[in-house]
This record gives structure tokens, sequence and C-alpha cells, in this order.
């Protein structure tokens, strides 16, 4: 195997950006420096570490959907000290989620220990839509949802148009569907600001063709065949 999918497939990063931790020289292989793009090991006999750390292949492949609460932060230590989505999890497997949502951002977030998975499905190329319910305060004006799907700018800079449906407007708060397919840090936040507007709920109801469905807050279910087959198969 070469040296630089096992490390994606560890989970550790993707495999571009492995080639790059391999040319930083902190990559050994049994105890060895190496540098050299295009190294081949035996995953079953050779020993690699990155900066003196051990990394082993995952035992088994873990794939989970998490219907994520607001509350929660999506790395696995919080500086903060607050509570993470880990911490909602029973598993003994090493996981890390594909994308993240903020801390007080709710709904479906897809964690697992296949690296290449992972690559696969947070690449940009590949262009895998993520639907969002929006509340906001006030009344969404047409002008305004125009100017979204065509895209904000922002700070000087055009953000990626969105696909906008307006859903209601009742007791002073406007419900929107909003589906992006980059995912630019806080995309939507930025976009409802920027039109004059505050969010009061914000929560992610499907990544591809893999929806939320009937999870609870702080309820997580593996992923089905046909689930991963959707976004294997997405592009």
């Amino acid at each position: 195997m070469r040296l630089n999918k096992y490390l994606a497939n560890s989970g550790l990063a993707s495999r571009r950006k492995c080639d790059e931790i391999i040319m930083s020289g902190v990559v050994k292989v049994n105890g060895r420096v190496v540098k050299e793009l295009g190294t081949t090991i035996d995953e079953k006999k050779d020993k690699i570490t990155v900066e003196d750390r051990v990394i082993k292949l995952p035992s088994s492949f873990v794939y989970i959907k998490l219907n994520k609460p607001k509350g929660y932060a999506c790395s696995n230590h919080d500086e903060k000290g607050r509570k993470t989505i880990y911490d909602l999890i029973n598993c003994e497997e090493r996981l890390f989620s594909i994308g993240r949502l903020d801390y007080d951002t709710e709904g479906l977030i897809i964690l697992t220990n296949d690296g290449d998975f992972a690559n696969r499905v947070a690449h940009p190329r590949f262009s895998i839509e993520k639907e969002y319910r929006v509340t906001v305060e006030g009344e969404i004006k047409e002008s305004e949802l125009a100017v979204m799907r065509k895209g904000v700018v922002v700070d000087g800079e055009r953000m990626p148009s969105a696909k906008v449906e307006w859903l209601s407007y009742e007791n002073g708060y406007t419900k929107l569907s909003i589906v992006i397919d980059e995912g630019q840090n806080r995309q939507i936040r930025r976009m409802i600001e920027a039109i004059g507007h505050e969010i009061k709920l914000l929560k992610r109801v499907r990544i591809g063709g893999v929806k939320l469905g009937g999870l609870k807050r702080g309820e997580f279910a593996d992923l089905t065949e046909d689930e991963l087959n959707l976004l294997v198969r997405a592009k």
C-alpha cells in the first residue's frame, strides 16, 4: 500500500495533505524518516509513526449519522471545556466527522474512521449537496431570496450561490430551505446576516442522499448500505 493512502485511511488527513505531511519529514517507517512520495509499505508488518505517534489502520470501518444538538462542539477535545459530539457516541473506534457544524447549529453530521470515504464525501470536486432548514427573524422578501440565490457579497467577496426555497412566514419568523454544495465556513449564517436578518434556528437535514430522518436530538444510527452507496456514487 502507498504510504499516503495508509495515512489517509487511518483518518489522519486527505491524501494530498498526507503528501505534504510526508514531505515535511515527520513520518517514519520502522524508525526511518521517509520523505519520498510514492513510498510503498507493508501495512501488516511496517510500523508507521507521525511525529513519533504510532498510526494504525482501524480494525473495522464505522459509518454513523448523528443528530447533533445545539451546544455541542464537533472537535474531539474542546479547548473551552464544552461538551462535544463524541460525548454522545458510544464507540470504541476513533471517529472523526466529515465536515462540521458550528456550536449553535444542529442536525445531521456523519462520522467515520474510514479516511478514504471521508475524503471522497468531503472533496469539493463531487459537490455533494447539504440541505438546511432555517428559521429567520423577520419577513424575507422575494428580492432578498434572489440575492441569496445569486450569491451575496460579504466583505467584498461574492459567496457561492445557493438553492433557496421559501417555506412559510408565521409569528414574525420566516422558514427557508437552503441547499449548498461548497460549504464555506459559516456560509448560511453569513448569507442571512448579509441581507440584514438573524437566524433563530439552523438545522442540517440532508447530506447528499442521506437524510436526518426520525433521529431525535442526540441520537445516532449506523448508515445503511443504501445510504453509503448514495454518498459514494454522488456526483
